[in-house]
């Protein structure tokens, strides 16, 4: 796994509007991925912006402790 991901928000014409830089999470429910949060200004107007990148798969397999499956 990367230490970090970039991502670059931009318009359609190309003008970026910020870059927010992903960093390796473990989700609450187990998966790993990355995950990213910040503001970004567009049009004047402040927004915040989150992402997340969560691999496919990557989930445990829980097992029953009763059955052993």
């Amino acid at each position: 796994m990367a230490d970090f991901l970039t991502c670059e928000i931009r318009t359609v014409d190309g003008k970026s509007l910020g870059v927010l830089v992903l960093t390796p999470k473990t989700f609450a429910t187990g998966s790993r991925g990355y995950h990213s949060q910040g503001k970004l200004e567009i049009d004047g107007k402040r927004h915040q912006a989150q992402i997340q990148l969560v691999e496919i798969g990557s989930k445990p397999i829980e097992i029953d402790p009763k059955s052993g499956a």
